[in-house]
């Protein structure tokens, strides 16, 4: 990262709202937290759910937002807003890619099988030495509870060493996940 550039911090979640307010204050504590940081913001360009709502969030605090989104998606998922900054690419891999290479951290939301899907690219590519930039988890109202277990067992049953256990931050929450970042992106 360049000391002279804001930290970049990319977040994965749903372009769903799910069945819990909670998932959506977290959303927007999260955008506000980025902001009131310094910090800017890229994520999956869709305006829809969790993704809209922090992405919204952190423009409103004054946070530089980058969206990515395969061209495929851009039918289903408008823009947050007509002023968006917005990188179409050919397919999600691609966008994957020009997350990962924008990104100085990584923050994961609630959200479903393209969540689980980011979240597990970056983890292997931290996991494979190709960065070590912070991936923080936000565990609202245990929602990955599950998620954590499993790669606990992964680790029980052979699998996995040790170490993927570090490769990411489980967060009690937002407020928690914003320090554990700054903690890190100041180290």
């Amino acid at each position: 990262m360049d000391p002279k550039q804001k930290p970049a911090i990319c977040v994965f979640c749903g372009s769903s709202y799910g069945d819990d307010p909670a998932f959506r204050d977290a959303a927007r504590a999260v955008g506000a937290g980025i902001a009131s940081a310094g910090w800017s913001m890229v994520f999956g360009g869709g305006g829809n759910g969790l993704m809209g709502d922090v992405a919204r969030s952190a423009q409103a605090g004054g946070a530089a937002v980058q969206g990515i989104i395969p061209a495929f998606l851009q039918a289903l998922e408008p823009p947050v807003s007509p002023e968006e900054k917005l990188i179409v690419t050919p397919h999600l891999q691609e966008r994957k890619t020009q997350m990962l290479q924008m990104s100085d951290a990584f923050i994961v939301l609630p959200g479903g099988l393209g969540t689980f899907d980011e979240f597990f690219e970056v983890a292997v590519e931290a996991q494979l030495g190709v960065h070590d930039k912070p991936i923080v988890v936000v565990n609202v109202k245990g929602y990955y509870n599950a998620l954590d277990a499993m790669l606990h067992a992964t680790v029980k049953a052979g699998f996995a060493r040790e170490k993927i256990l570090k490769l990411y931050y489980l967060a009690d929450g937002p407020e928690d996940a914003l320090k554990i970042l700054e903690g890190r992106l100041n180290a």
